[in-house]
């Protein structure tokens, strides 16, 4: 089955544990997609303040925690919800007969390819109830 329109897939659904995080690249781009409580989510792969690892941070109410120095970001809007101040760039997330596509923004659109920087296929808020970024695919 193809890509919806102006997504990438990043891979399986299945592949991405919930509660946990992969890095991608998707069109030159580092991406975190997780499987968080609230369904797929991606954002930048890194964190505002020193650049760390996203992905590899811990997803819990709505949030991943930076694991280098516990900066808090919201996973549907990106904001830093503690630690410090700043946002990372949020993407959207569709599943489709059990893959994952990430939105490629405009500007980036290209035949780049897709790699796991885990190794792994892959397949995406803080406090309060947040709706899920992933949007359905016809």
């Amino acid at each position: 089955m193809s890509a919806p329109e102006g997504f990438q897939r990043v891979g399986r659904a299945s592949d991405l544990p919930y509660l946990e995080g992969r890095n991608v690249t998707v069109a030159g781009t580092r991406i975190a997609v997780f499987h968080a409580e609230h369904g797929y989510v991606a954002l930048g792969a890194s964190c505002p303040h020193r650049g760390g690892p996203l992905a590899d941070g811990i997803v819990s109410e709505h949030c991943v925690t930076c694991p280098l120095h516990n900066w808090r970001i919201d996973l549907q809007s990106g904001e830093v919800v503690s630690g410090g101040e700043g946002r990372v760039p949020t993407y959207e997330v569709a599943e489709r007969d059990g893959d994952l596509y990430v939105g490629v923004p405009v500007a980036s659109r290209s035949e780049a390819p897709v790699a796991s920087e885990s190794g792994l296929p892959v397949a995406n808020g803080c406090a309060g109830t947040v709706a899920a970024t992933a949007v359905p695919v016809a």
